[in-house]
């Protein structure tokens, strides 16, 4: 089964030797992604940053005619747990109902020093 690279000019550019996403299958891989715009840190509070990172999130889920309701899979990484609970509302009001299986883990450090980066796993049945 051939892999599929996504891309969108609507979420950042790789910054790295990675794919934004990659589609196997039903199966979407999204990179983590942080609040990055226009090749600019969104970084002003927790919560506008946040935000920014599930913007870049869902124009990759467009791009690969995917929805949030076909995420099953989330990872969540946070330069400080302190953060969480305002993270954890942003984050869930992109999943209203049935929201995907998750982990949070606090790094000591993440790409451009963001506060949060968050990956996931789409998958269209």
């Amino acid at each position: 089964m051939p892999n599929t690279i996504i891309f969108t000019e609507q979420a950042p550019a790789p910054i790295g030797p990675y794919s934004q996403a990659v589609l196997v299958g039903n199966t979407l891989y999204i990179s983590g992604q942080i609040a990055l715009k226009n090749n600019v840190l969104i970084t002003e509070n927790i919560e506008i940053e946040t935000h920014q990172v599930m913007q870049n999130i869902e124009a990759i889920l467009k791009q690969a005619q995917f929805t949030w309701q076909d995420v099953v899979k989330c990872t969540i990484f946070v330069k400080d747990l302190n953060n969480f609970a305002a993270i954890n509302q942003i984050y869930g009001s992109y999943f209203p109902q049935n929201p995907p299986a998750r982990e949070t883990v606090e790094v000591s450090r993440l790409p451009k020093d963001v506060n949060v980066e968050i990956s996931c796993i789409a998958v269209k049945l």
